[in-house]
């Protein structure tokens, strides 16, 4: 018996530190997981803050920019003087560019009023053969029917003057 409290003893102690070498690596997860979100959360949070700062800066400058010329007379002038020249440049190939695009534009429209017009040419005389052709199978209709018309007449004509004779 003597040595089943023993063995028992031991089992019980060994279980014992499995469960408390359990808690521990439970502990350690869990400050770990903790770790990691209090990071997590420290890089949105300097997101946050340096975002704002990081635009604020850059207006800075970029106003710095615009004003630096503007400090002296000289410096403002000449900075007047090459906008000028530049919206000069600007206005005059916007210009070109405009007028290129309405003569391109005219041109089109010319060609395609000539090609309508030459359609409509052919179409006319088109129209103007058929209806000469027409006119002239309908007046040699006429010209045959008349003929005909004429010849039977005559024919009765001559019937009637050979038999008128031996009425009378």
């Amino acid at each position: 018996m003597a040595t089943q409290k023993s063995t028992n003893g031991r089992s019980a102690k060994a279980g014992a530190t499995k469960v408390k070498s359990g808690a521990k690596q439970a502990k350690s997860g869990a400050k770990q997981v903790a770790n990691a979100e209090k990071n997590q959360a420290l890089v949105v949070a300097e997101a946050a803050v340096d975002l704002p700062v990081g635009a604020l800066l850059s207006v800075g400058d970029r106003v710095g920019e615009l004003v630096e010329p503007f400090t002296d007379r000289s410096s403002a002038e000449k900075k007047i003087k090459a906008y000028r020249s530049e919206l000069r440049r600007t206005l005059k190939r916007t210009e070109r560019r405009g007028s290129s695009a309405r003569r391109k534009a005219t041109s089109e429209a010319r060609k395609t009023r000539n090609r309508v017009e030459r359609e409509a040419r052919k179409r006319q005389r088109k129209v103007e053969t058929t209806l000469k052709r027409n006119r002239t199978e309908v007046e040699q209709r006429v010209r045959k029917t008349i003929d005909e018309q004429t010849s039977r007449a005559q024919d009765l004509v001559e019937q009637l003057s050979e038999q008128l004779p031996s009425i009378r």
